[in-house]
């Protein structure tokens, strides 16, 4: 398997450092509120990436943090009355609920930054040992990147003609900061009076670690020094990981990731995601749309990893229709394959390419158009060429993380008549680009208990699953 590495800016091929078993960390969500579409894009395309190891007979360690406190979570907890920890614990079990909604696999490992402060209190106190971190006036403790020669190489800072000697003088007490600004970085802040209670002991006085110094510390708990593989957005690239980079090999030596793989964010009808805009979804947001979590994830995997991805809504009733053609495919496979066939090869058959194109670079939207292509390819076979091409077929299909939907008949007979006339009333209003009272008049459905699905020329009713 070969992947683009952020670092080198080539494809490499990807091992395992210990000839066992490929040890990876990926940036968790920060659990201030639900996790959106955006959020969402990375962590599929990292399940993928995972599930694609996996499917080519990798053994792996998958690392993911939870960040439980930072300047995000502490400032909405007190908005909402709640302590921090009950705060942080409702929205990680909402994230672990759209996580299994979209086929995400569980992390071996899951830490928390809260549970780790003693492991980056030491980190801390290693830095300041080796000269590359100190302590200002209000105890507040700062890394000094003038002390890293290397600082900037993972962002490529020296292309940017930025001074690292301007560095003297600044420093940045934020968790998160402009991406033009170098400046010494805080490894632990001193407790002030909006901190509320969140605040520990430190050599250094009360405070609490800044955000960037957490993924440092956990990594060095869980994977050691040196790891194969380091991920998340490409927004994390410059400060966080580089920071990381910085604080790791001073305090552990070592040279902390071997490889990079970095998601690109996505657009939202060709433009920026926000919630001023009305255009931030979540999961919940598309499911009240009529959309399925598979639907989502379909739509996530369909653009390439380093390239950015347009969400529409048209992309989403797209992803229903390509479901449901695979699934029609596989079902006429599955009808014809032999159901004793004693499989000795684990060979993909027609779906080589679509495999090959996850082996490299981990290209989505070819292996998805390889599903198609190896579908119509294999239509005519029958008997134990058939089971084999299905078991390739299943195999891309496990490493794609897809669940495709079942057959079923809706008998509309069975809809009441006062949701018939709620759904009809729904499509008029869509077909007059009345958005507004088309997406309440869904969202009165789903409080029915219904589901209403588009298609071009009509739509369609089914009844939720029940909670």
């Amino acid at each position: 398997m070969r992947l683009f590495d952020t670092l080198s800016r080539t494809e490499r091929d990807l091992r395992p450092i210990d000839g066992s078993t490929y040890r990876f960390y990926c940036c968790g969500p920060t659990v201030y509120g639900p996790a959106h579409i955006g959020n969402f894009r990375t962590f599929v395309l990292q399940d993928v990436f995972r599930r694609t190891l996996e499917t080519g007979g990798f053994r792996t360690l998958h690392v993911r943090n939870i960040t439980d406190v930072d300047d995000k979570t502490i400032r909405d907890s007190q908005k909402a009355g709640k302590s921090l920890t009950e705060f942080t614990a409702g929205w990680t079990a909402k994230f672990h609920a759209d996580c299994e909604k979209l086929g995400l696999l569980p992390p071996h490992i899951e830490p928390g930054a809260v549970e780790h402060i003693p492991q980056q209190i030491a980190m801390i106190e290693k830095l300041v040992e080796k000269g590359n971190a100190y302590a200002s006036e209000d105890g507040s403790v700062y890394f000094k990147i003038s002390s890293f020669p290397g600082y900037g190489r993972l962002s490529r800072l020296d292309q940017r003609e930025l001074d690292i000697g301007k560095t003297q003088n600044a420093r940045s007490n934020s968790d998160e900061y402009e991406k033009d600004s170098l400046s010494d970085f805080v490894l632990w802040k001193s407790r002030r009076p909006d901190d509320g209670d969140n605040f520990w002991q430190s050599p250094w006085g009360e405070g609490r670690p800044g955000w960037h110094l957490e993924c440092s510390a956990m990594i060095q708990e869980y994977l050691g020094n040196s790891f194969d593989l380091h991920s998340g957005g490409i927004d994390l690239v410059f400060p966080h990981h580089e920071n990381e980079i910085a604080q790791s090999e001073c305090a552990c030596g070592g040279h902390f990731a071997e490889h990079w793989f970095h998601i690109t964010h996505l657009l939202v009808d060709g433009g920026k995601m926000s919630k001023s805009l009305g255009n931030l979804y979540t999961l919940d947001d598309l499911a009240l749309k009529g959309h399925t979590a598979m639907e989502v994830r379909y739509v996530l995997i369909g653009a390439h990893y380093r390239k950015q991805l347009n969400f529409t809504l048209d992309s989403l009733t797209g992803a229903r229709e390509a479901l449901a053609k695979l699934a029609k495919g596989a079902r006429h496979l599955a009808a014809n394959a032999d159901p004793d066939a004693r499989l000795t090869s684990a060979d993909f058959g027609p779906f080589q390419a679509a495999w090959d194109s996850l082996a490299n670079d981990l290209n989505t939207p070819c292996a998805l158009g390889g599903l198609f292509t190896g579908l119509r390819d294999a239509s005519a076979l029958t008997g134990v060429e058939a089971a084999a091409a299905l078991a390739g077929f299943n195999r891309v299909l496990r490493a794609l993380g897809l669940t495709l939907p079942e057959e079923a008949v809706h008998d509309s007979s069975a809809i009441p008549e006062s949701i018939q006339a709620i759904a009809e009333a729904r499509w008029q209003a869509r077909l007059a680009k009345n958005w507004a009272e088309s997406d309440t008049l869904r969202a009165r459905l789903a409080e029915e208990g219904w589901l209403v699905k588009d298609g071009k020329e009509s739509y369609s009713l089914e009844p939720l699953p029940a909670a």
